[in-house]
């Protein structure tokens, strides 16, 4: 399946290449967790992240009103994990 961007029905969204950026810049992601890239959010206030320029990161979760990496929760070993499992919601 190749996609830019989805929402699961139980809200998870996995940001649009054009809006990653913008989603970025909105939550000063570069001030509060530099390094680390805000790929979606589970329409709910915390956001999810990865390590940028790292393929084989992990995928990071965080309340989006404290993006500091030390409070960060590990979701999933890697990206594609993290990404079967957001689709697994929808079945």
């Amino acid at each position: 399946m190749v996609s830019d961007g989805l929402l699961t029905a139980a809200g998870t969204a996995v940001y649009e290449t054009g809006a990653i950026a913008e989603r970025n810049t909105t939550y000063e992601v570069a001030e509060y967790a530099p390094g680390f890239v805000l790929i979606g959010d589970d329409s709910g206030g915390r956001g999810f992240l990865v390590r940028a320029g790292d393929a084989a990161t992990a995928v990071f979760s965080s309340d989006l009103g404290d993006l500091d990496p030390a409070d960060f929760q590990v979701e999933a070993a890697d990206l594609a994990g993290w990404l079967d499992s957001v689709l697994a919601q929808d079945d």
